[in-house]
């Protein structure tokens, strides 16, 4: 097991590539926290990490609230004592015309995905600096932070910021034993996707835009967040890992 004794902190794991990845490290030996803002979600992801025989703990919080980043790093230390690895994963994706973009949708946006991010970050950065045995984070980002898809300017702009936050944080955290790397999704299976994958007429285009020709999993994801938080990648830092069929190639 890759990750036996490991203690891993996930935002938004309740669903989508956050579930994947808790399960995936549940499996590899660690013990699980996911957090998330809607309690009856978050206790059934963590009734079936259990199930499939992982040790998991559920923290109610929202990443764009210093006071609840707080609470789940100190719930994450009451319970076991530490934590080596992070997932920044919760966010949000809403699309809409760059002409449309209300100053709200762009301030939500700004906060969960690119403030939660900091904040998440900073905090685990901090404890990990104080027990000075390092660590290993993980800032879920996307192809969309190294190249523009339309009506999605204001994601767009938070998954580039989150790529620039990691390669400064992996800067300074390095001479500390800490490791910071994104991981670069492309279009993966889950509930914010949902929509466009079951529209046959609107999917059978962007498949077009991803040469291997089909959406990605969750599982997939899981597997590259496995190999940024294991020793497996202990030479890797400050890289923004894409996962995505190639479809950067034609983004790009």
């Amino acid at each position: 097991m890759r990750l036996s004794g490991k203690i891993a902190l996930i935002t938004g794991g309740s669903a989508g590539i956050g579930k994947a990845i808790a399960a995936r490290f549940g499996a590899e030996g660690a013990c699980i926290a996911i957090t998330g803002r809607d309690k009856e979600t978050l206790e059934q992801a963590v009734a079936e990490i259990k199930e499939q025989g992982g040790d998991a703990i559920a923290i109610c919080g929202d990443v764009q609230r210093a006071a609840d980043v707080a609470n789940m790093v100190r719930t994450v230390q009451d319970q076991w004592g530490t934590i080596d690895v992070l997932v920044n994963n919760a966010g949000i994706c809403r699309t809409s015309p760059f002409l449309d973009i209300s100053e709200e949708d762009w301030e939500q946006h700004m906060a969960i995905n690119l403030k939660g991010t900091f904040l998440v970050g900073q905090a685990v950065a901090r404890e990990m600096v104080k027990r000075g045995q390092g660590g290993s984070i993980i800032n879920m980002s996307s192809v969309n932070g190294l190249a523009a898809e339309a009506d999605q300017a204001h994601y767009n702009a938070t998954k580039g910021g989150i790529n620039l936050l990691t390669m400064s944080m992996a800067l300074e955290l390095a001479p500390l034993g800490i490791r910071v790397n994104a991981l670069c999704p492309g279009m993966i299976e889950t509930r914010l996707t949902k929509p466009l994958i079951d529209n046959p007429v609107a999917l059978g285009p962007y498949l077009h835009t991803i040469p291997m020709g089909r959406v990605g999993q969750p599982d997939e994801i899981a597997d590259a967040a496995l190999f940024l938080a294991s020793g497996d990648s202990r030479y890797m830092t400050g890289h923004c890992l894409v996962v995505d069929g190639g479809q950067f190639i034609k983004l790009s």
